[in-house]
């Protein structure tokens, strides 16, 4: 007999750090499935974010993210990317605890430039820096929170940043690194 369902990773961290991208890789990899939750959003509500944004506001939105990765943690065995603000929710990062979080880092000007465009509702208007600064500001210490480890994706290919991460979950390690060092 097999016990519940577990993400084998969950990733988290702010807007352009590479969440889906790193996500889908590490799952073919691994030869698991993969899941976003902000598609699995807006597949289960037949809108799309900036829509729900735009008819239910942030509160509203993230009431149903809540939902959607409670029910997704439950019941998936692969790597799930959460959206930029999932960690918000105190009921989401209690039910991180005890996973394999894999918090992906990223600089303010890197972040804002792999983030310019219409599905980023908390970036659109005014100055975009100020917003992203702002951001981090308020999630850094819920990611840390929540992360079994941190893997910046700063300057480094998504081949390299995979295969740190692949190193750590296999080790059971969250410090390691390629090649088995330390820094």
């Amino acid at each position: 007999m097999t016990g519940p369902a577990r993400p084998v990773a969950v990733l988290v961290g702010p807007p352009g750090a590479g969440k889906t991208t790193i996500g889908r890789k590490l799952a073919r990899r691994m030869e698991v499935p993969f899941l976003d939750a902000d598609h699995l959003i807006e597949e289960s509500e037949g809108r799309s974010i900036p829509d729900i944004f735009a008819s239910d506001g942030e509160p509203g939105f993230r009431r149903i993210e809540e939902q959607v990765i409670g029910e997704t943690l439950e019941s998936f065995n692969g790597v799930l990317s959460l959206g930029g603000g999932a960690v918000l929710s105190p009921l989401t990062r209690e039910r991180l605890r005890d996973l394999r979080v894999v918090h992906l880092t990223i600089g303010v000007a890197e972040g804002v430039r792999r983030s310019r465009g219409p599905g980023r509702p908390l970036l659109a208007g005014g100055d975009a820096t100020a917003k992203y600064q702002a951001l981090l500001t308020e999630r850094s210490p819920l990611y840390r929170e929540v992360a079994w480890t941190t893997v910046t994706t700063e300057r480094r290919s998504s081949g390299k940043v995979v295969s740190d991460i692949v190193d750590r979950l296999e080790s059971g390690d969250p410090h390691r690194r390629r090649g088995g060092g330390r820094r």
